[in-house]
């Protein structure tokens, strides 16, 4: 195996660089992102009670149409 190559310190600089660059980059984006999916989170858990409660009522009124056709018929 040959040994390592000493690299150079301008491509060693540039990779640290571009990594701190990465960091900051995806710190940003994360705050950025992050109160837009709370909402989307917020609005979706709304949009649950509303469909869990009409899916409940529309559940209700089979149930009572269910029984209202079980005592009428003979």
């Amino acid at each position: 195996m040959a040994p390592p190559v000493a690299v150079s310190p301008l491509i060693k600089t540039a990779r640290y660089s571009a990594l701190i660059a990465g960091i900051i980059y995806g710190k940003r984006r994360y705050d950025h992102l992050k109160p837009i999916a709370a909402e989307e989170r917020r609005i979706e858990e709304e949009e649950k009670k509303v469909r869990e409660e009409q899916e409940r009522i529309a559940k209700q009124l089979a149930e009572g149409s269910l029984m209202a056709l079980t005592t009428t018929s003979p």
